[in-house]
Order: C-alpha cells, then structure tokens, then sequence
C-alpha cells in the first residue's frame, strides 16, 4: 500500500526532469523504497533541476541497484555519471561489482576507473573490425544455421573483446553483418524448427508407480538452481535497508561485525530460515511456495529450517491446524530442523518490551482502535506518546498482572508517525487479552503482536534469511528498525511474489467463509487449491513442487497464474505414474449378436502406453463377452466426417479387442431414448476403422460390471479473478464445479484399489480413489482431464 498525497505529484515532476517517461515515473512512486531512494540519488547528484535522459536512466539503475553495503561510496560514482565518465549501462554494471566487492572500505580512484572502463573510447571502426574477425571466425556454422544464429553469442565475442563498446552500434553491425552473409530471410527461416518427440519411458513395475522421472531436456542454471538469487550467511554485514524519517534523517540498518561473528559462531555458518504458518487455518497453494523457498534454501545450502508456529493470538489457534500443518510439511516432502512456536519465546519477548521501554522507545498507550487508526490516518501523534519512561514501565507491569482492562491500555512503539511508510506508525507491540492460551495456559493476559514478535523471535532463533511475500515489503523498516532499536542480530530479509491463481479464492478469510457456509465439502474439498484439497483431488507433492519450481522465486508481483500451468504440471506427472485402465461413465448396452453367449475372451491391456511385449505386469486382463457397454456419448444415429465414434452401419474398434459394425439400434417406450445397440464383431480383425472406443464387458452372462461412483471437478469459480467481484464473488461459484455420477461401470481388476491410488481412465482423464470409498462401493475423484490448455493460452 502506498498512501498518496501532494508530494506524489512532485514526486513525478521531480523523475521527469531528469528523463523518464511518464509510466516509469508514476510506477516508481507505488513504491516507497525506490521513490526514496531516486529522491536522495537526484539530490545527491545535484541535478534537481534536470538533466539528459541517458543520465536519467543511469540515475535510476543506481537507485534500484546500488550494493547498500557501499553506500557511503554512492556520491563517487554519482559524479563520475553527471561527468559523463560513467555513461554506459555496462560501465555502471562493472562500477556496481566493483563497490559490492568493496564495501564500506576505502579504494584508490584509478582502480576504480580500470574496472569500469573510464576514459576509454570505443570507436565504431572499433567495433567493426571485432564484428569482422567474429563472423570469419565462426562463419561455417552462421551459414549452417542462418537466422536461427544465436545472435546474443556473436554480441557476448564482440563484448568479451571490447567491454565498453557501445551495445547500439555492436547491434547494428551485427545486424548488417547478417544480411550481407545471409540475404533476406526465406520461408524455411520464418519456420518454427520442429522438436522431436522423446518416446517417454514407463516404470519396470507397477509398484514403481510412483517414482517420478526425471526429465531429459537440459535445465538453466535458474531452473537448476533458483536459490543462487540469496547471499551466504557470512555476507550479512551489508547495509540490509535505509529507513527513512519524516525529519530528513536515514538509518542505515545493518550487523556490526561483532553481532556477525557471534550470530557465525552459533549456527556454525549454515544457513537458517523458518515457515512460519499461523495455525488458524488450513496450508493452501500459497504455502506451497513458501515452503519451497524457506525449506528448499535451507535444504540446497545444508542448513536448518524451523517449522515455526505464529500462535500470538491465543483465541485463533487450534489443535486440528497445527496437526494439519505438520501432516501438509511432511507430505509436500519437507523435514523441520525443529518445530517451535512463538509462545516459546513469551519470557523473552516481555523482558525485551521493557527494554525497549527503558530505551524511550515504547510507550503505554489508552486510545481506543478507532482513535488509533483517526489518528494515523491524521499522521498525529498520541496523547500519550512521551509520556514519562518510568511511567509506561509502572503501566506495563500492570498490563502483565492483569490490572487494566482489555481494550484499555496497549502497548505500542514509538517509530515515525509522520512517516510516509504506514508501518511506521507507532505500531502495537503488546494487547491485553484474558484468554488462556492452547499452548502457554494461563500465564499471560498481555499477548505480543506479529509486528513485534515476527522479527524478533527471527533474531532469537538466528535465521539467517528472513523470507515472505511483496504484502509484506512495506514492513521492512519496522522490522529493522526494532531489531536495530534493541541492539538484535538482524536476519536478511528477502520478499518474493504471492503465487495467485486463476478461478480460485485464497484468503484464508473467504476459504473459512465458504467451508463453515457449506459452498464446498471442507477444508479438503477436491475443488479447492488447498493442500489437503489437491491432495484428496489426487495431485501429488511433486507435481505440486514442480509447479512452484517453474515459475520460479521472483519479485515480479501482480500476475495472476493461469489454473492451466498447474495442470499441465499434474498431468506431466500422471502421465508417467498412473496406470491405465478403462472405466464407462455412462453406459449403454452393447449386444455382440455373433460372439455366443456363454463365450468368455480373456484379453490382454496395457497398463502402460509403450509396455513391451515380454513384461507381464505391464499388462492386466480384460473379460471379452456377449454383452459390452461403452459411453453414450460414443454412439449417436447419425454419422459425420469428423465423427470417430459409433453409429448404424459403421464400424469402430473396441480398445485391445476386436472391430464391431453397429447393425440395429433398440429404443426405449418413447421411441427416441436408445436403449441398447446390437453389434457384429470382427474377429479375425479384416476392417480397420478409426475410431477406437473404450468399454466394459459383463465379466461372466448376465453379471453387470463392477459399479463406480465417479466426481467430476471443474473450476470453484467462473471468473479468472472473483476476488475483484469484491462482494460478489459468493455469485461466481461455479454451480457445476461438482457432478457425480454413481452408475459408471469399471473393470474388475479395480476392485482392489485403495485410497490414493491413482489411475489414468484412457480417454477421459486421471482419477483418484477418494476417502469416502466403502467396501463394494468405490468412489473416483477427477484429478484432471486429458487435454492440456498450457502453451496455448495459458499463462
């Protein structure tokens, strides 16, 4: 959230003097860190009254990018842009790890000005020259590939030579280059290079189903590896982030090296970070990420990672979460280091309130919440706010002994109410509440809040990085500067985009409104993206890890991920695990009028697409008999071109069986409802149709298949985004998110199967055997269909 007001507007006059558009400049001031920042960086260049765009947009990398472990060095390098020394995106780039390797220490200007190519002169005959030899060099394989060259190779050669030259010109030549070898482009260049398909392997047995294979195509170093983005443990002296006051001044908050080398000595230099749900309420998709990033850092560097449970609040937590949530770790494939809760750290937290009192930097507070909140959307300070030290400390103990009333009294932090970051707002450290708590019964009626107890039970427990969601961005400088105000070991705190997704409500407020409301079947409710919901749906942790994985640890914040990527995700998976098998969701009759009636055929199904031959338990057997039954939406009276199913007078192919002719066609009293269908078979297999149908034969004369009830799920939600329905979004509950169909027949071999089990239905989708499956009465939930939408709109 960024508050508006009359500065905003001089705010954008101020980066347009200095070139940038006006887009960039009205998005820079949603964000209160880069506003501060380019605000200080113009001032200290000394350009307030303009300058040229190219300078402008040097200015902005600086303000964006800067190592904030060097930023008593920034006016140096601020001189050398305005000077027109540094005027290259690559001389800053070079200048950039040049004072990140620096630091706070200081340097001697000529290596400085060699690492960032000052005073050298690049000319275009230069350049020209390097383009020449680059093209001779590796002219067979630009002829071999002509346009589909990797151009961005040929760019890398020519700024391996010559660093500073500038990229426009390097372009441009390479460009006319091209052309003068190549020609103009012909079709065969305009064409989309065709991939070849990779035959999939399947699993040896059956009972390997659920090992997931690797794939073969070649990973980047990112998708490798998304965690190279965080720094070591040991690089944590760095300026981590400038507070800035209304009265002008900044703390720069960062580890001295004592705190540094006392934090090393305690965690041995491995890397600490926690997932610290709130268990008043069940994991969804969302934690799914954030388990990844803080169990999966932790996990690629060796290190430790704390399931830490946020229990501030003694009236919202329940056994049922903290069960769920540990159960949901352990199935997403996650280990804690040790599992601890906020409440461990009650004694500690109350002894560092006082402290935080006795350094004035707390106060005891009466206003009621509607006071609070008129007075910060006023940015005035409370009437109690300098109040005498000793005498919050007398009021403070009387809120722990349970002397006040609830509601009377809080404590709350004495930051910057005139600040432009509303969490500065003299936040709340401490509430009373005479609720016992599920952990620490009844000792404590005074209850610390998140703002208070998140950063420093983050400090108490040595996390090394600190990470959450963009929500919490603005919250960086209260962190900071509480850990800085009690003199605390600060952990690097790092923010990364909320994973949102389409046609699906995430607030943990809406989810409890349509569970307890009976919109849905529970917390685990197939059609939810809860985790406990994917789960009963049929999706696997892996496929679930995949999906986080591939969209990867950003800070790009706002985009809306398309359902359909998730899919695609699940059904790479199933694809490879789930056994086939065939299952008809509504039958009709077929009558083999040719094949005897008391005649049995046993035949052989693949469990797997590309099953060889000579393994056994890639097959499972299949009765063959007078009386079969296939879908209904498989038969229609009359035919068409593109129509591959069933109809009088042709003929389709039953899978693994034989080809039959449909020959009559029997209705039902009204004349219009087919009720069955009499067929000839091939046996000997002459005709060779297109269309190929599955089915399901009575397994001995007069003996109905095994009986199945089957759910089909589709979105919750009709719109992409019911969240921006704001009121509404109760109104696009999709009504047909769930259907059952309880007559569907299945082959035998599936009577056996148990709860999670997975399977794939040839031609209709992947299913799961739900909990609610009895004996005699099995139960399928759809994962997901067959089709994949992903790459062909999805996002």
């Amino acid at each position: 959230m960024v508050l508006k007001d009359d500065n905003s507007d001089k705010s954008v006059e101020l980066f347009l003097s200095i070139g940038l558009d006006e887009k960039t400049a009205r998005n820079t001031i949603n964000n209160n860190k880069v506003t501060a920042n380019l605000t200080a960086v113009i001032h200290e260049a000394a350009v307030t009254d303009g300058c040229d765009r190219n300078t402008g947009n040097l200015l902005y990398s600086v303000a964006t990018k800067y190592p904030t472990n060097a930023l008593v060095h920034r006016p140096t390098l601020l001189k050398y842009i305005v000077t027109s020394k540094i005027k290259t995106p690559a001389q800053l780039e070079a200048a950039f790890a040049f004072f990140a390797n620096t630091g706070s220490e200081d340097f001697k200007l000529n290596e400085f000005e060699e690492a960032c190519g000052v005073g050298i002169e690049v000319s275009p005959e230069d350049i020209e020259k390097a383009v020449k030899g680059i093209f001779e060099d590796n002219k067979t394989t630009i002829l071999e590939q002509r346009y589909r060259t990797n151009v961005g190779e040929l760019f890398g050669h020519v700024r391996k030579s010559l660093p500073w030259a500038d990229p426009k010109i390097v372009k441009k030549l390479i460009d006319e280059k091209m052309y003068e070898l190549l020609g103009e482009k012909t079709a065969a260049d305009n064409e989309k290079p065709t991939k070849k398909k990779e035959k999939k392997e399947k699993p040896t047995k059956v009972e390997e189903k659920k090992a997931v294979m690797e794939t073969t195509a070649e990973p980047s170093e990112e998708e490798l590896n998304p965690y190279t983005i965080f720094p070591q443990p040991e690089q944590n002296f760095m300026v981590h982030t400038e507070v800035f006051f209304s009265d002008g001044s900044i703390l720069r908050c960062g580890n001295t090296k004592e705190v540094l080398d006392k934090h090393l000595k305690v965690t041995g230099g491995k890397v600490y970070t926690r997932f610290p749900p709130e268990p008043n309420g069940y994991l969804h998709i969302g934690h799914a990420k954030a388990m990844f990033v803080d169990f999966g850092l932790a996990k690629e560097r060796g290190g430790c990672c704390y399931l830490r449970y946020d229990d501030t609040n003694p009236e919202a937590e329940k056994e049922e979460y903290i069960n769920h949530i540990e159960e949901i770790v352990s199935w997403m494939g996650w280990e804690p280091f040790k599992i601890t809760y906020a409440s461990d750290y009650f004694q500690e937290l109350y002894d560092l309130a006082v402290e935080l009192i006795r350094r004035g930097r707390a106060y005891v507070d009466h206003q009621t919440g509607d006071e609070i909140k008129e007075y910060r959307e006023k940015k005035m300070n409370s009437p109690w706010r300098d109040r005498p030290i000793e005498e919050s400390l007398k009021l403070f103990d009387e809120m722990r002994r349970g002397m006040i009333e609830e509601g009377k009294a809080t404590l709350r932090m004495k930051q910057d109410m005139q600040s432009d970051n509303f969490n500065m707002y003299d936040l709340i450290a401490y509430r009373i509440k005479f609720a016992p708590h599920p952990k620490a019964g009844d000792k404590w009626c005074i209850y610390p809040s998140y703002d208070y107890a998140h950063c420093t039970v983050d400090s108490l427990e040595n996390i090394t990085h600190s990470l959450c969601t963009l929500e919490f961005e603005t919250r960086r400088a209260s962190y900071y500067w509480l850990l800085h105000s009690l003199s605390l070991y600060m952990p690097y705190v790092w923010e990364y985009s909320r994973l949102n997704v389409t046609n699906t409500v995430m607030s943990k407020r809406k989810l409890n409104y349509i569970v307890t409301n009976k919109y849905v079947d529970g917390w685990d409710d197939p059609r939810l993206l809860t985790l406990s919901g994917l789960r009963r749906r049929g999706v696997t942790s892996t496929a679930i890890n995949a999906f986080v994985r591939g969209i990867g640890i950003t800070r790009s914040d706002g985009s809306m991920i398309h359902v359909s990527r998730l899919e695609h995700h699940i059904r790479e998976e199933l694809n490879k695990t789930a056994p086939r098998t065939m299952v008809v969701l509504n039958p009709l009759k077929v009558v083999i009028t040719n094949l005897e009636s008391d005649k049995v055929i046993e035949l052989d199904a693949k469990r797997w697409p590309d099953a060889q031959n000579d393994d056994p338990s890639a097959f499972y057997k299949v009765p063959f008999s007078r009386v079969v039954y296939i879908d209904q939406s498989d038969f229609r009276m009359k035919d068409s071109k593109d129509y591959y199913g069933l109809a009088p007078g042709k003929s389709i192919l039953l899978r693994y069986a034989f080809p039959i002719k449909c020959t009559n066609v029997v209705f039902a009293d009204d004349n219009e409802t087919v009720r069955e269908i009499h067929v000839e078979y091939d046996p000997e297999k002459k005709s060779k149709p297109k269309g190929v149908l599955h089915w399901v034969a009575e397994s001995s004369p007069g003996k109905e298949p095994i009986k199945v009830e089957v759910r089909l799920f589709e979105k919750l939600f009709n719109s992409e985004n019911p969240a921006e329905l704001n009121n509404d979004w109760l109104t696009d509950i999709n009504p047909n998110s769930k259907v059952v169909i309880s007559g569907a027949y299945a082959v035998s071999t599936l009577k056996d199967a148990a709860v999670g089990d997975r399977f794939q239905f040839e031609r209709l989708g992947y299913y799961a055997v739900d909990k609610d499956s009895e004996p005699g009465k099995l139960v399928f939930n759809r994962t997901v269909t067959l089709r994949d939408s992903y790459g062909k709109g999805g996002k």
